[in-house]
Formats: structure tokens, sequence, C-alpha cells
């Protein structure tokens, strides 16, 4: 809107602001982040929040190995937004960014260097080699720091928490030392998973499935004392792992499965069955199993049931027992034993149990005391030890995870020894590490673990004597989970899991802390030594020295002191599995720090949903076993990172978006407003398309805010106006200011960044934009000095403090760029303002009724007028004076005393209560309002463009009274 005269338009109040259209964030955004570092802003965030109730996100650690992926950015600019949200709610936010420092991926860089060498890693000094871990660390943790604090990611980047800090071993290694102090922790040998390529122990949250194709073999076991029918029977086992054959110690069977005995009585040419052979099988799986042997129906017949007392009566033979060359090697029994395990889903109905290489069969013969069955067959390499005959050397996995010689050289030995009916291959989910990427195989070694179900004796039993009693009950009690699934997954978990394995058998992380009596048994009570004197002396040590003190020479002798005979005693030389070290950041961040937590517990823990079974669930197990309870109040879990079409990213499929990428192209606050758009409890997708959306939407959202900008060019307190004294319509945006302000502050509170954006976004862009704004456009343009033209304006001053801080938490770079277009200055921050507070006074329900109403007969006006708009019957409403005709009487009262003319932006509106007639234009969803089209009577105003009867009347030449009045 503009006067048709040049010296009429240059009377118009019309917006004044350098803000500029486009964006440019690619190029200014790293100006905003040297602006806030020369301030020291979260420095004065902290100096104004003291005395302020605190939030503590504890920020879960990335891991330092390389470059960020947009996973890293989806979560740190959702910690950002919540930190950064709370402050302006008036809490002492606090965001502690840390890096996880040791572990198998560091080592595995430096061992690859070495090997590019020509160097062993063994044979290389273990202090030195850590020391080069710990440079490989720091060289990536700078790069990505500078890459966090790109996404404007607010937080004490200058000092971070590393695992690796010499204070956190040191607090590692005491966290640790609890565990050893209060009885739960014990040295067990049992099967775990184990990576052959990687030589290490390996927790469930390190490992992934993925199709693996494997050997399926079927294998007869021949019965030693059957009776009548039953002697010579055989029971036959189905495996996908024949490699753990050798090591077979019993095969299971469930007293509840109908199992059948089955004769052999013809057979094909190419069968390894023979006619008189007798097989025990479950009913359910007889045929398939026998067709697998190549024995078609007519070649065998059931002979009858076989109850679950003759099957645990019954003794087998290994199949490779009195083979020539074996030195009696399995001449042993092997058992038949009941197990709920076994089902006749698939398989035979009986189940080949290995109890050093399996869960479930290694539970069987716990419970059955017969841990002095356990075999120790196979290395960590994955190869047949020594003393196995035929097998010795053979890898079941290369060093590089590919398929060894060890399943077909026992698939062999099994066809030499007639101890094969079938074999085949098959495709299924298989367990890998999520590392190298590669199988693992469960092994039997000796590895340190937490007891789960053990009384911890701590005494601090308020939640439970154990740690999975305190876990569980932490989860039910004392956390809050968004969203709420996130309680369900990490309790089944806790629920069903074994004990933890704390122990990796590699260099690069705290080691266990401990010592072992020489000569002693892991059961004896005094197998560990368990000292005040010792821990602390340890502790001193790694205070000063690191970690890498425990592996100085003369380090045992140090310890011990002259307390203990360092002859009588081992050095326990595993590290911690990493797990622990990021389990136990609650206590060397909130507690030990003084930015920590007041209380030492953390109000949210923000990650992946894979991070129940990783970060989630290493905390809830490490604190409730050192401090009787979960170390965090709430828990919030945001899904995957996905390209458009909902694929996984993958760089060999060339789908990944790159952070930096989305930075230079559009900046970092167009990849903050994807995360704020989006579900975060789902997978979120991105890409081309998608960004480009993204980058619509703020493009809207930045006109609102330049317009607003524009429309409080020199604005003064002198211009403001108290709400009692505001036209109607200004009163009804305070009302929906008092509102919005309820949902922000709801909303943020509950991490519903969606949500309050879509509210926000929506009022911007349609009752701001398309309506309020729409509206006063031409008083703010054309009115002199009058009432409406400063309430007007004092709205906009409101609507600007509120929307630049309710939208400060998400766009941090843009709203930094609208609060410093009026209010510039070195010290000048929209981060260091709060969110105003809203005064009850403005709510207005009776108003809001009210208003509801005019907007309802406001869409009927302005469709009515489009319809004329498009049949060129006219170019702009102001060339308009529709009829207006309203069945409810109260309506009409209501649009009778708001100018119901200037709403719908019309020279003018006749309101009646007369019935329209047939040809007024109706809207379907505004019943009761009919529009019968008129254009306006009177000349167009030269300078406001209304046409109007006075036009021509006055003083200043072809202006109305309003425009002459204001030209004085």
């Amino acid at each position: 809107m503009c006067a048709d005269t040049p010296e009429y338009k240059d009377t118009l109040n019309l917006p004044k602001t350098d803000f500029p259209m486009r964006a440019g964030l690619p190029n200014r955004e790293p100006a905003w982040l040297e602006k806030w570092a020369k301030m020291g802003i979260y420095d004065r965030l902290r100096d104004k929040a003291e005395g302020r109730k605190p939030f503590t996100l504890h920020d879960g650690p990335p891991y330092a190995n390389g470059h960020l992926h947009i996973g890293h950015a989806l979560n740190k600019i959702l910690k950002d937004m919540v930190v950064r949200s709370q402050q302006m709610m008036g809490r002492d936010s606090r965001y502690i960014p840390g890096w996880d420092c040791h572990g198998l991926p560091i080592e595995w860089k430096i061992e690859e260097q070495y090997r590019a060498k020509g160097l062993d890693k063994d044979e290389v000094d273990v202090v030195a080699f850590r020391q080069e871990c710990r440079k490989f660390a720091e060289g990536w943790i700078d790069i990505q720091r500078e890459e966090f604090k790109r996404l404007g990611v607010t937080g004490t980047w200058d000092k971070p928490y590393l695992t690796m800090d010499y204070r956190a071993e040191r607090i590692i290694a005491e966290e640790f030392q609890k565990f050893l102090m209060t009885g739960t922790l014990y040295q067990g040998s049992k099967p775990v998973m184990w990576s052959p390529v990687e030589k290490t122990a390996l927790a469930e949250a390190e490992i992934e499935y993925h199709d693996h194709k494997s050997h399926t073999i079927w294998v007869p076991f021949k019965a030693t004392n059957g009776a009548g029918d039953l002697q010579g029977v055989k029971a036959v086992i189905w495996t996908t792992t024949p490699w753990t054959i050798p090591s077979n110690k019993a095969v299971a069977y469930n007293n509840t499965i109908a199992y059948g005995l089955y004769e052999v009585t013809g057979r094909p040419e190419e069968c390894w069955a023979r006619i008189g052979d007798r097989y025990l099988l479950a009913d359910a799986l007889a045929e398939e199993v026998l067709a697998k042997a190549r024995l078609e129906p007519s070649m065998y017949r059931r002979l009858r049931d076989v109850s679950a007392d003759e099957l645990g009566a019954l003794t087998l033979a290994h199949p490779f027992r009195g083979l020539d060359g074996a030195d009696g090697f399995w001449d042993y029994d092997v058992p038949m034993i009941d197990g709920d395990h076994v089902t006749d889903d698939a398989g035979t109905g009986f189940v080949h149990t290995a109890p050093s290489h399996g869960q479930e069969d290694y539970d069987a013969f716990v419970a059955r005391g017969w841990m002095d069955r356990l075999t120790h067959n196979v290395g960590e390499e994955s190869e047949f030890l020594p003393h196995v005959p035929f097998f010795a050397g053979l890898r079941v996995l290369d060093h590089k995870g590919k398929e060894g010689k060890a399943n077909t050289a026992v698939i062999d030995k099994l066809v030499e020894a007639g101890g094969l009916l079938a074999r085949g291959r098959m495709t299924h989910s298989y367990p890998h590490s999520w590392r190298s990427k590669a199988p693992v195989i469960y092994r039997n070694t000796p590895q340190w673990f937490a007891a789960i179900d053990r009384e911890v004796g701590d005494g601090q039993d308020e939640y439970g004597k154990t740690i999975r009693e305190r876990a569980l009950t932490s989860i039910d009690q004392l956390v809050k989970w968004t969203p709420q699934t996130g309680r369900n997954r990490l309790y089944s978990m806790i629920e069903a899991r074994p004990d933890w394995v704390l122990s990796r058998q590699r260099a690069w992380g705290v080691p266990l802390t401990c010592f072992v009596k020489k000569g002693a048994l892991p059961t004896d009570a005094d197998f560990l030594l368990k000292d005040e004197k010792v821990n602390a002396r340890i502790l001193e040590a790694f205070e000063a020295e690191g970690a890498d003190a425990w592996y100085k020479p003369g380090a045992k002798e140090r310890f011990l002191g002259n307390d203990h005979n360092p002859d009588e005693w081992e050095q326990v030389f595993d590290i911690l599995d990493v797990w622990f070290d990021s389990g136990s950041t609650h206590a060397f961040v909130l507690r030990d720090r003084e930015d920590g937590s007041e209380d030492g517990l953390a109000d949210l823990y923000l990650e992946g949903t894979d991070q129940h079974r990783g970060w989630f669930h290493s905390s809830m197990l490490q604190a409730c076993g050192t401090r009787g309870r979960a170390p965090y109040r709430g828990v919030l879990t945001h899904g995957f990172t996905l390209d458009e079409k909902g694929n996984k990213m993958s760089k060999s499929l060339g789908n990944t978006v790159a952070p930096e990428d989305v930075t230079k192209q559009y900046g970092a606050d167009i990849l903050r407003l994807w995360v704020a758009q989006a579900d975060y409890t789902a997978d979120l997708r991105i890409g081309p398309e998608i960004l480009k959306g993204v980058a619509d939407s703020y493009r809207r959202l930045r006109n609102t805010m330049r317009y607003m900008l524009g429309a409080l060019s020199h604005f003064t307190e002198a211009d403001r106006v108290a709400p009692a004294d505001m036209p109607e319509l200004e009163r009804y945006v305070l009302h929906r200011l008092a509102e919005l302000d309820e949902v922000v502050r709801t909303g943020y509170d509950a991490y519903d960044f969606q949500g309050v954006f879509q509210q926000l976004f929506n009022f911007c862009t349609v009752e701001l934009s398309a309506f309020y704004f729409d509206i006063r456009k031409d008083a703010l343009y054309c009115d002199g000095d009058t009432q409406r033209r400063r309430a007007a304006r004092t709205v906009m001053d409101i609507l600007f403090h509120r929307l630049t801080t309710w939208l400060a938490p998400v766009l941090v770079f843009t709203m930094e760029d609208v609060w410093l277009d009026r209010f510039p200055g070195d010290d000048s921050s929209v981060h260091l303002q709060d969110i105003p507070e809203t005064p009850a006074s403005w709510k207005d329900e009776a108003l809001a009724a009210k208003w509801a109403e005019v907007r309802r007969a406001r869409r009927a006006v302005t469709a009515a007028l489009e319809v004329q708009r498009t049949d060129k019957v006219i170019g702009a409403s102001l060339e308009a004076a529709p009829v207006v005709h309203i069945e409810d009487a109260e309506t009409l009262k209501a649009l009778k005393s708001v100018n119901f003319d200037d709403i719908c932006i019309t020279s003018g509106i006749n309101l009646t209560g007369d019935p329209a007639p047939a040809e007024a234009f109706r809207l379907p969803e505004v019943a009761g309002v009919g529009v019968v089209f008129e254009k306006a009577d009177g000349d167009k105003c030269q300078r406001c463009w209304k046409i109007l009867p006075d036009v021509g009347t006055h003083q200043h030449a072809g202006t109305c009274q309003r425009c002459n009045d204001a030209l004085g």
C-alpha cells in the first residue's frame, strides 16, 4: 500500500529497516559465534542465573574418532534447544559437553598405523602405545568441538569433560573399587560374545545383528545305555555352528514336547542314513528332518512315543568318540538333560549343548553344578587350541572376520566318523561387532563381572538391595521417560539381562585396578585383595599421572607398598568396558565438578534409542552399584536419521547428509529448524528436497520478523499504550500471546519442540502476517499520531520481545540477528534475555470468543471478494463495499462494534440482519453469513487508496478526512 503521488508517498509512515530479506546465514553465522565467544556469553549466563533453580542436561559423550554425521547434529541440536529453553524460562541451565576417549576404535586406528609401519603392537611399550591413543583422541576432540560449536551449541567448550582426563580416570577407578569393596565384583569363566578380529569380549551394547550365511548340520548322537528298542538309538541334533561340536557336553530335550522313535526302512543311493537306523525326533519336526536326510515318507516308519523319563535315562556318546588319533579326547558320556529353551519350532527337538559356547547351555550346567565340565578349546583368535585333536590351529573366523577352516574341518570329520545325517546352508540374523562389523562367537574365557543379583554391601538399600532391584525400581519410580515407551524398553532389557561383563582384553582404557592372590580360586574368600590403603595409593597415582601409572615398571610394588608381599599377588591388566567409563560420567561430571549438579543427579539424559542398550543402560547399572539409584531424573530418546526415501544412510549408497555441507549451503539455523519441525521420537528423514522445504518455512518466518522490525522503526517508550487503552483488536492479540505463552512454556518443559514451533509458525504466518499485520498496515502507514497507531506499535514491541525469546532456543543465529537490529551493541544478545512474564490480565476469554466470530465472518467476506478479484471485477479489496447479511443477532452486534470494514480491508461494509438473497455468496463452513458484492462509492484517496464519498472535499487535494487530518 502506498500513495499515488510522490508528495503524499513521502508523508506515509512506511516500514524502515536495514534487516536483510536474504539471511546469508552461511557467511554471517561465524561472526555471531565470534561475538558470543568474545562476550563469554555462557559464563555471563551462569552469573545471571546465580540463585536460580538448576537444570542439568548431562551430555552423553560422543566418541572421539571422526567427523560428525547428521545423527550427531540431531542429538546436539536437541540438547541445545533443551538447555537454552530451560535457561530462558528462568532456570540455571548448565551444559558440560564431553567425549568418550578410551576403547577399541581408537586402539584399532593406532594398531593400523603400527601395521603400516611394520611394527607389532605387542612389542611396543604399553605406556607409549597408550600415549599414541591419547594423542589421536585429542586431535579429534578439537575437530569435533569446532564442528559442534558451528551448529550454535552453547556450553563449557573451553572446559569439557573427557574420560581420559587424569581426574576422570582416577574417579572411574574409584567407582570400580566400589564394586570391588562391596562384593559385586567377581571373576567367572563363562561364554561371552567374543570378537576374534578385535580379540576382546564385547557387551550386548557393542553388538548389532546382520544377515550371515551359516553351515547347518544334523548330527546323530548314539545312545550307549539304551535297552530294548532304544538300544543303539540316535538322538538327532541340529546346529548352525559346527565348530562347537568338539566342545559338546550334553544334549537337551524338553519334557513338554512330543517325541517319537523313527526307524529307517529304505534309503536312496546318496544318503548317510542306513536301513535299520533308529532316530529320536520331535514329532512336529520328524518329517522335515528326515527329508533333509533325503528320506521320503515311504522310507521310514514311526515305531512309538518316547517319554521324557526315557529320554532323561539315556546316556549318549560324542560322535567323535573312539576315533583313531583322538587319544580318548571325546571318550566321555554325554547326558541328556531337560531344558525349557528347547522348542519344536525348528531343528529336531533336541539341542546340542556346549556350555562353553552358549548362554543357555552355560546356564543349564550352572544349574546342575557341572562347572568343572566347561571346556577351553578355542583361543582368542577363534583358533582351536593345541590340545584339541584333528583341529588344532584351525580358526572359526580369520583376522578379517571371514570364515576360517574350522567349520568345514569339523563337518568333514563328522562324515568320516559316520556322524552326519544331513548338511546345508542358511542365511539368518547373526551377532556382529558394531565396530569391526565382523561376526562374533560365544567363547568361554575368564572375565570380570558385576553381579547384578548379589546384594550390594553398601547400605544404600532405599530402592533395593541388588543392582537389578535398584535399577528396576528407579525406572518405575524415579525417572520421567520421553517418550514413555523408553521405560518399557529399558525395563525389559534390565529385567532379563545377565551379569555385566566389565573386562576387556585391550590396552587403551582404565584398567581394573585390583590384585588377585596367586594360587587362589575365584571362589576363595581371599582371592581378591580388598585394602583401602592400596586403593588410596592407586587413586593418588591416577590423579597425578593418569591410568598410565598402572602400567609403569614397579607399579605392583608401588601400590601394594609394605602392606603386602608382591610375590603373592598378581596384577590384573584387563581394561574396563568403555561403557563403564561412560556409565561413570555422572560421578566425575555431575558430582565432582563445581558446575555439575547440586545433588549429583541429572535432570535429563538425551540420546538416540540405541542407548537403551548403551549409555542409559550402563549409567543405570553403574550408578545403582555405587550410589543406589539411577543417576538421572529424566530420559529423552530420539530416532535415527534416514534419507528422504526412508533408507538408512550409507557412504556406499551415497545418500549421507553431512552437517558441514548443510551449514555451508544453508546455514546452521536451517539444520536447527529441520530438527524443530520434525517428530524426533520417530526416525527423521533428511535430504535436498526436505531441506528446501525447511528453507522455505524459514523465509516465511524471517519475512514476518522483518516486517515487525520495519513497523517498529523509531519506537520509543513515549509511544507505549497501556493494554486497557488499546482497541479490541490489539487486546485480542495480547490474549493470543497469553495463550501462546502457556503453550510455549508447557511445550518446552515437555521437550515438545515440534509442537512449540508449529504453534509459533502458524501464529506468525496466519494470525500475524495474514491477519493482524494485514489489517493494521493501513493504520500504521496512514494514521497520524493516533491512539490506534501507537497501540499497534506497542503490540508490535510486545510481539518482538516474545517471538525473539520464544524462538531463540531454536533459531539461535536468526533471533540474534533480529535482536541486534533493534538493540545493537557488543554486549547485547537475545540469549541473555529471559522469556518475558505475561500478565494474567491479558487473558480475556469473552473477547476471544467475540473475535473468533469476527474472524469467522471475515473469512466469508474475503472469500467472496477473492471471487470478484479472480473474475477481474476488482483489482483490490479496497474497491469493494459489500453488503454482509448476518443471521445471528449477537454476531451482527459484535461486527458492528469493531470497524468491520477495516477488518476486511474494504472501503466500506454494510452490515444487516436482513435475510441474505439467493445470489449472496456463502462459504459452507461459515454458516449464517451471506455476502452480496457492491463496489465502493466515491473517489480514491490519493494517500491511503480507500474509495470514499468525502475524497476531494478537504484542504489537501485528493484525500479523505483521515488523511487530511494526518497531513495537518
